[in-house]
């Protein structure tokens, strides 16, 4: 699942590659991808007209910022985004394409069918649904150490699933919870109530710190994660403990170990993560 550093990696590329593109006509070829309106003709009498003013992110959405409406976009587990030629063929799995006036198209395809779009009037978008209860991520000036603070603390879960929890904190997945985690030297199944305020620091630095250095990169590659313009993601050469399975700790030289959380593939070092 794209993370929010492959997703900002996105964000980048798609802005450089769409930004003052009008669309002309959208076709839908998997209405269920279409959450807001819940009619597919309305989005796409809607949607008509359009320019792309600029693309943001709020955690793992990206938002399109048209003329007179933000199409809020989760890619969830495969979903990917493609410049094309309006002559070049439609790939397998393309269930939404955007037709510009360029005669360009920007493709949407997503094997697993599990992606989202949802259309708001600007203003709106943070109203409602899926936004409206998202966190702050950590790039967030809102991301404040006592507001974190209070929803850890207050927590019987352990600290991988807090982390995990998007209301707590947005933006972080399985990859980053674990390199995060890591780095703070927490083990992921300490519960919340548990932790001092000094790791509570330093899980909230480690999370925007791991998170820059894997946006510097283009994000993580793992199975099947690529940008809008086919290139991958090289932070997975920094990892210190995802997918390091009995491989000796960068730190210690003690072999990393795997557990389930919640039937998440969890990664730590025992010496440098005592629990």
């Amino acid at each position: 699942m794209p993370e929010l550093p492959e997703v900002e990696t996105i964000r980048q590329t798609l802005k450089a590659m769409v930004i003052n593109k009008t669309i002309k006509d959208v076709s839908v070829f998997w209405p269920k991808i279409i959450k807001q309106p819940d009619d597919v003709k309305e989005f796409s009498h809607l949607i008509r007209g359009q320019t792309i003013e600029d693309i943001g992110r709020k955690g793992k959405f990206l938002l399109f910022q048209l003329t007179d409406y933000v199409l809020v976009s989760h890619l969830r587990m495969e979903g990917k985004y493609g410049v094309f030629t309006k002559d070049e063929p439609v790939l397998n799995h393309t269930h939404v394409i955007f037709h510009f006036t360029d005669q360009t198209e920007l493709r949407y395809n997503d094997v697993r069918k599990f992606g989202t779009m949802h259309l708001f009037s600007k203003g709106e978008e943070l109203k409602e649904k899926p936004l409206s209860t998202l966190a702050p991520d950590p790039f967030e000036d809102t991301f404040t150490f006592s507001e974190f603070y209070n929803k850890v603390t207050k927590s019987e879960r352990v600290i991988k699933n807090i982390l995990l929890d998007q209301t707590v904190v947005a933006g972080l997945g399985n990859i980053y919870v674990d390199e995060t985690l890591f780095k703070a030297g927490v083990h992921p199944l300490k519960k919340g109530v548990d932790l001092s305020s000094k790791e509570i620091k330093a899980i909230q630095k480690y999370a925007k710190e791991t998170l820059a250095e894997a946006v510097a990169q283009g994000g993580t590659t793992i199975r099947s994660y690529v940008n809008t313009q086919g290139q991958i993601g090289m932070f997975q050469q920094q990892l210190f403990a995802y997918g390091q399975t009995n491989k000796p700790c960068k730190h210690c030289g003690a072999p990393i170990e795997k557990i389930k959380v919640s039937g998440r593939g969890t990664h730590f070092c025992p010496s440098c993560q005592p629990n």
